[in-house]
C-alpha cells in the first residue's frame, strides 16, 4: 500500500473537492490518501497561519507511516514556510516523494536544492475541479502505481525540472532556487498578460546558470487580453529570451495548469524504470544520478 500525506503550504482546499479527490482514488487500490485538517483552514489567503502551515507540513514530513506528500494546491504562500520546514525536516523526509505544481514549486525547488526525497512536478487535489478533473488525479495515482506512461513525453535521461514561470521568476535569486546547471527546465504559466510572460522571460533568463542545457515551454493558458496586442505568441516570447542568453529553446513539454499535466520528476528519470514508490528507495529513486 502507498500512503500518501495531503497537505496545504499555501490556500486552502474546500473540503468538498477533497471528498472527490477520495471518490477517484478508491478506484486504485495500491494507493491511500489521507488529507491533513489543515487543508480546510482558511485564514486569511492561507490555509492557516504560517505556524499551522508550517506544523502540518512538517508532520506529513517526519511521519514514517506515509510515503509521499501531495500538495493540495497551489494559490500562493508557500515561499513564506518553505526554509524553515526544510530546517525541521528529519531522516524520516528523505524517504519521500513531493508532489505538486504551481506555487508548490518554492518547496520542490527548496527539496531539490537540500537533496530531501524527490520533488516531483504534477497535477495537485485541486485539479479535480477542472474539466476532466479525474483524470488529473488519476494521472498521479497511477504513476505513484508504477505507471511510467504518465511521465511527460520529452524526459530523454537528462537532468530536468519544471517550474511554474512566476514561481521559478520569483525563486531566482533566493536562498531557495536549486542549482539547475546541467539541467533541461521546463517552464508553464497561466493567466498572465503576454507583456509579463515577456518580463518573466526576460528575469528567468538572465538567471538560469550558463550550463542549463536549455528551456521547453509548456502551455500558457488563460491569457488575458490588454488594451493592445503584445504582438507575439508566448513561444516567440520564449525564443527571443532563449536567443538573447544563448540558451537553447528545445521545444514544447506536456505541463500547464490543466488537467493534462504531466509528470515530470526532478534529476535523471530512466523511462524504463518504474518510477513511483516501487522505483524509491533509501532516499533515493534507483534513477536518481
Amino acid at each position: 500500500m502507498i500512503r500518501v500525506a495531503i497537505c496545504a503550504p499555501s490556500a486552502s482546499l474546500p473540503r468538498e473537492l477533497a471528498a472527490e479527490v477520495q471518490h477517484v482514488a478508491a478506484s486504485f487500490g495500491d494507493v491511500e490518501l489521507t488529507f491533513h485538517d489543515q487543508c480546510f483552514i482558511e485564514q486569511g489567503h492561507f490555509a492557516g497561519s504560517d505556524q499551522q502551515r508550517l506544523d502540518a507540513l512538517v508532520e506529513c514530513a517526519n511521519d514514517a507511516n506515509y510515503d509521499a506528500v501531495w500538495f493540495a494546491r497551489g494559490g500562493y504562500g508557500s515561499n513564506r514556510i518553505a526554509q524553515d520546514a526544510i530546517a525541521r525536516m528529519g531522516p524520516v523526509a528523505q524517504g519521500k516523494i513531493w508532489l505538486g505544481s504551481s506555487d508548490g514549486g518554492y518547496l520542490l525547488g527548496a527539496l531539490y536544492k537540500a537533496g530531501i526525497g524527490r520533488s516531483v512536478h504534477a497535477p495537485m487535489p485541486l485539479d479535480i475541479r477542472r474539466d476532466h478533473g479525474a483524470d488529473a488525479i488519476g494521472t498521479v495515482l497511477s504513476w505513484l502505481s508504477g505507471d511510467t506512461g504518465q511521465l511527460e513525453p520529452h524526459l530523454d535521461g537528462r537532468p530536468t525540472a519544471a517550474f511554474n514561470l512566476m514561481t521559478l521568476a520569483m525563486l531566482s535569486g533566493t536562498t531557495l532556487m536549486p542549482d539547475l546547471s546541467g539541467h533541461v527546465v521546463m517552464v508553464e504559466e497561466v493567466s498572465e498578460y503576454l507583456y509579463a510572460v515577456d518580463r518573466l522571460f526576460f528575469h528567468v533568463t538572465a538567471n538560469l546558470p550558463p550550463s542549463v542545457l536549455g528551456i521547453r515551454l509548456g502551455r500558457v493558458s488563460d491569457i488575458p487580453e490588454n488594451d493592445r496586442d503584445f504582438g507575439m505568441t508566448a513561444e516567440e516570447i520564449a525564443r527571443h529570451w532563449c536567443d538573447r542568453s544563448g540558451i537553447p529553446f528545445l521545444g514544447t513539454a506536456d505541463i500547464g495548469h490543466d488537467a493534462a499535466n504531466r509528470i515530470v520528476p526532478f534529476g535523471v528519470t530512466d523511462r524504463n524504470a518504474s518510477l513511483g514508490l516501487a522505483g524509491f528507495t533509501l532516499g533515493k529513486p534507483r534513477s536518481w544520478q
